[in-house]
């Protein structure tokens, strides 16, 4: 029938589609061989933390980055309108360690919720040019943290992109499910940086300097954004010649998840609402990968169905895309320790597709909460 003839063709061409993604973007990154020389400079660094009702995350996270072996290091903590005791927190640790800086955010009126006025106020701040970000609920998994991102800039790169993975709980669905959702999301910005075409970066373990931050005056282009503090900056200030990776071990930095779909969800609606405001290129790139994730799995399961004369090229199609998949997912889940994720990668795919269209429908239908 003319119909599952042209299901089939379109099947094809979105099977070669995703080849080139695979192996065309995506294996710039799982094929890539870090050769780091060793870097003597020790560049003071101020490490950025913006906080809003995160005492007992700080209580027990602010050690390890307190604890850096660096020589030369600022820690920047700004409270933004917690309710907690947040600010008392800050302030029994900056008694105790003379380079730790409080920003003290209160409530503004034109900026209510706005994440991106307290860290600006935060970087104002700052006394050192390279600006290290990570998160209150994140912690380094090894004291070189601070020394492997900062050894990434030179004249050139005065952005660094790090990865920062989800800490792992046995028996949960969801944690794999947030894992894969990381672990995809870090392969596509580190391949599209080494492609030349940076597109973000994940505010729990970021770094730029400050000169690049005000030369594109911070956040005012997209401040009536909510979100984006992190993936929008990096959208409109990287280039080419200006961003780096940084893939060390030592350099990642490890969050706590989710537990419960409900505030995964709510957290994805409000990442996945800052994407339109990406540049075009971006966009369309991002999309088009999407769609055909989206058209693979809707058209090999329906022609598997209905069409016995295209069974054999259609798992053969199916068996090709999965081994480049697989090539590229294990070469990838070995530089960011995320190997336990492969034996449900054709599972967890699916279900994160299907959660990716139901927030982006219910993103139309309302807008997501911000900030906390």
């Amino acid at each position: 029938m003319f119909i599952f003839d042209t299901a089939f063709y379109i099947f094809t061409c979105v099977v070669l589609i995703q080849a080139i993604y695979y192996l065309g973007i995506f294996g710039r990154f799982a094929f890539f061989k870090e050769k780091k020389t060793p870097s003597s400079s020790k560049l003071p660094v101020s490490v950025i933390i913006c906080a809003k009702n995160e005492a007992e995350n700080l209580k027990s996270f602010l050690p390890s980055i307190i604890n850096q072996s660096y020589p030369d290091f600022q820690i920047v903590l700004i409270n933004d309108a917690s309710r907690d005791n947040t600010l008392e927190v800050m302030t029994y640790f900056s008694e105790r360690h003379s380079n730790i800086k409080i920003v003290d955010v209160k409530s503004n009126e034109a900026f209510w919720g706005n994440k991106k006025y307290a860290l600006t106020l935060g970087i104002k701040a700052s006394k050192h040019d390279v600006l290290l970000f990570i998160d209150a609920d994140c912690k380094p998994l090894t004291k070189y943290w601070i020394s492997e991102m900062v050894s990434c800039f030179n004249l050139e790169k005065s952005i660094v992109l790090g990865y920062g993975p989800y800490v792992k709980l046995k028996n949960s669905f969801l944690n794999k499910l947030i894992r894969f959702e990381t672990l995809t999301t870090a392969i596509s910005y580190f391949s599209y940086a080494k492609l030349g075409l940076p597109y973000m970066g994940v505010g729990r373990n970021l770094a730029y300097t400050k000169t690049r931050f005000f030369e594109i005056n911070g956040f005012v282009d997209h401040i009536g954004v909510r979100s984006g503090d992190d993936d929008l900056f990096v959208n409109e200030a990287a280039t080419k010649a200006n961003t780096t990776i940084c893939l060390a071990k030592e350099s990642f930095t490890l969050s706590i998840p989710k537990t419960k779909y409900r505030s995964w969800f709510q957290q994805k609606r409000r990442h996945i609402s800052t994407a339109k405001h990406y540049k075009p290129i971006h966009k369309v790139l991002l999309a088009l990968f999407y769609l055909t994730n989206v058209l693979f799995w809707v058209l090999s399961i329906t022609l598997l169905v209905v069409s016995k004369r295209y069974l054999i090229p259609i798992i053969g199609l199916m068996v090709f895309r999965f081994a480049i998949q697989y090539l590229i997912y294990g070469l990838s889940t070995k530089k960011l320790l995320e190997k336990d994720i492969l034996i449900l990668l054709p599972f967890l795919e699916i279900v994160l597709i299907t959660f990716q269209l139901i927030i982006f429908i219910t993103n139309i239908m309302s807008k997501p909460k911000h900030w906390k």
